[in-house]
């Protein structure tokens, strides 16, 4: 349950996302739904328990936030923490699922026995499985009331003069751009941003029945008359230079000249104009020259009148960044940036963005951060930033980068009472199988239900759980039931005596069980669950064995076995699904081992000396890469791991985290 509701506004939410000042000629653009929404904005923002996690570095007002969009605005909100820049990439309601590769790292002993033989290591070597990070498959009226309630829970936490960049693809870009005029209002919409984020090659390039589809949508607000605003440039290029303008070195620098025609141009009406003592004819009008003056070119008429001042090439600004933005590439498969994290965005993207948009010492925050691109160069660039994501994957990437970046920062996880696993969509897809005897598709029952048991007494029970990937649907209130007792079950093609009703938090259960008694026009019995109780008991940590040696002045941890229940799972689905594919094939499977020891399924360890329990601090840290080397504190090495990590003090508890970004935290007694 929330601690309470933050309102999105000092005042009563006026407006939601039913636009009806929208006129079509043949209907009115409308949101389904769209009361829910109005209601839940009149309640405001759910404020849960916020838990420092971790502490990286010194104290400093950096974060990085594990939780929902809504939840997160709620406690800055509450904390009287503004921002002065947004940058949002959502999902796009793209139709597509987004799943990451998970690597085996080497076994520290075979490892150890190619380093012998001096044979380098080669990714392609590697076993890998995918994982399923989350599910871009939307209804667009859903989508765009998440979508709604999202960009109101961010506005309110701007500062009055701050900016914001929402980043869709041409799927929904533009009605994102209808919501984003209703939210900040028309006034302040600036600029229409067309990133050509790749050549038109590969899948990107010309299809049977379309062009190819290079260009994302970036819609940019900024509110207030003293919203920051620098501008950019981009620098000449030599052709450009050569093309346009000639320049001579004077005083150990470079004049910038407009090109010079040859004698005879005085004489065809011309004018004449003279460089610093370097003359020539030229066949530009006036009105060009006022424009190469208004440029900062050094330019003298053949009257000696001056039409502006001396100019250096090395300290032109440039050409001016328009808003087609086709300079800026995406990450390529080979780029240092890569992180291997689906959606990863440039770095220079986010570069141009936040230096045009903010100062040094502000706060810029990223609610849909990812990769942890928006954090790193905002730290890099000297802003303070603000990253969330509901995925413990996007959590630990960030992580894992600004440590290599040295950056401070604090971590924290909204405790919102659900265990979420790794990200939502891997939760939604484990349900089906945590729930006995559920069984989905079931001939009678909507999709509005996640399925039905079969009980001998009762017979087929429909079963509702809320969809985790969707925030609005974890509270269960009154407009929720009355929906289900009113519609859903009614629309039952099948008798139903019985339906199960799970909840992550629930309104007031003893309001909502008095609205079913008093509103339940059917004879079909609603039971509410918590959801909570049943996730938590389906949990299993992983296991670790270990022993530590004291010597020379250091302790010395070796990690013996390890042991992941939640992973051996699923590398045995990856085998069976693999091997059934070879067998119809007529193929040979070569399936995914796990050594005795299990240490290839490690991907960081992390001692801490400091506290026995509480928020994590980092002592030291080995984290693993899909080569096998090793990264010491953030550092780089070409080292294969050894199976042991070491510190100076005497470890008081060890944290492990697997290839698939679990983590366990063991007490050293």
């Amino acid at each position: 349950m929330p601690i309470k509701y933050i309102p999105y506004t000092p005042n009563t939410i006026e407006g939601q996302a039913v636009l009806d000042n929208i006129t079509r000629t043949k209907r009115v653009l409308r949101y389904r739904e769209n009361n829910e929404v109005y209601n839940r904005l009149e309640r405001g923002m759910p404020y849960y328990e916020v838990e420092t996690v971790e502490q990286v570095g010194e104290s400093s007002d950096n974060l990085i936030m594990r939780g929902e969009c809504v939840s997160n605005c709620a406690y800055l909100k509450e904390q009287g923490i503004k921002v002065d820049l947004v940058y949002i990439d959502p999902p796009f309601a793209s139709g597509v699922d987004y799943a990451k590769k998970v690597y085996l790292r080497r076994n520290p002993k075979l490892a150890e026995k190619i380093k012998t033989a001096k044979k380098e290591l080669n990714s392609e070597d590697f076993k890998f499985f995918e994982e399923k990070m989350y599910g871009d498959i939307w209804q667009k009226e859903e989508y765009l009331n998440w979508m709604y309630e999202n960009l109101q829970a961010i506005r309110s936490i701007m500062n009055e003069n701050a900016s914001i960049y929402l980043h869709l693809d041409t799927h929904i870009g533009h009605y994102g751009k209808i919501l984003m005029d209703e939210v900040f209002g028309e006034d302040n919409f600036i600029n229409h941003i067309s990133w050509m984020r790749s050549h038109a090659h590969g899948d990107s390039g010309q299809g049977s029945s379309h062009f190819g589809r290079v260009v994302d949508m970036i819609f940019y607000y900024r509110l207030g008359s003293e919203g920051v605003w620098n501008p950019q440039y981009l620098d000449y290029s030599e052709e450009t230079i050569k093309r346009d303008y000639k320049y001579k070195e004077k005083d150990g620098r470079k004049y910038r000249l407009a090109p010079v025609d040859g004698p005879g141009g005085a004489s065809k009406g011309n004018p004449y104009y003279e460089f610093e003592g370097i003359s020539g004819y030229w066949r530009f009008s006036k009105e060009k020259m006022q424009k190469l003056y208004d440029e900062g070119i050094v330019v003298k008429s053949s009257t000696g009148k001056s039409l502006s001042q001396k100019k250096y090439l090395d300290e032109a600004k440039g050409k001016s960044v328009t808003d087609l933005w086709d300079d800026v590439y995406r990450v390529s498969p080979t780029s240092n940036e890569r992180v291997d994290y689906a959606t990863q965005k440039p770095e220079a993207l986010l570069t141009r963005i936040i230096e045009t948009s903010s100062n040094e010492k502000m706060i810029v925050a990223d609610f849909f951060g990812g990769s942890g691109v928006t954090a790193k160069v905002a730290n890099k660039l000297g802003r303070k930033f603000i990253h969330c994501d509901v995925g413990i994957n996007s959590i630990q990437t960030v992580r894992d980068r600004l440590v290599a970046e040295k950056a401070n920062f604090t971590i924290k996880e909204v405790k919102d009472g659900v265990n979420l696993f790794r990200n939502p969509q891997q939760t939604m897809d484990k349900l089906a199988t945590l729930i006995t005897g559920l069984q989905t598709k079931v001939e009678g029952v909507s999709n509005f239900w996640l399925g039905a048991i079969n009980d001998s007494k009762l017979g087929t029970v429909p079963v509702y759980v809320p969809d985790l990937i969707d925030s609005q649907q974890k509270l269960l209130d009154i407009p929720t039931i009355n929906r289900i007792i009113n519609q859903e079950i009614q629309n039952l093609s099948i008798n139903a005596k019985k339906v199960i009703v799970y909840y992550i938090d629930i309104d007031d259960e003893k309001e909502l069980k008095k609205f079913i008694k008093e509103n339940n026009a059917t004879t079909t019995d609603v039971e509410l669950k918590d959801l909570k109780n049943l996730l938590h008991e389906t949990v299993v940590d992983d296991e670790l064995e270990f022993s530590i040696t004291e010597g020379k002045g250091e302790y010395t941890v070796s990690i013996d076995k390890f042991t992941s229940d939640r992973l051996q799972q699923k590398i045995n689905e990856f085998n069976e699904k693999g091997n059934l594919q070879a067998i119809n094939k007529g193929k040979k499977f070569d399936p995914i081992n796990i050594s005795e020891e299990g240490l290839e399924l490690i991907e960081l360890i992390s001692l801490d000396c400091k506290n026995s329990e509480g928020e994590w601090f980092s002592s030291t840290e080995i984290k693993i890469d899909k080569l096998g080397y090793v990264i010491y504190d953030g550092e780089k090495s070409k080292d294969f791991w050894n199976g042991k990590i070491t510190s100076k003090e005497k470890s008081l508890r060890i944290k492990v985290r697997n290839i698939s970004g679990d983590e366990s935290i063991v007490s050293v007694e």
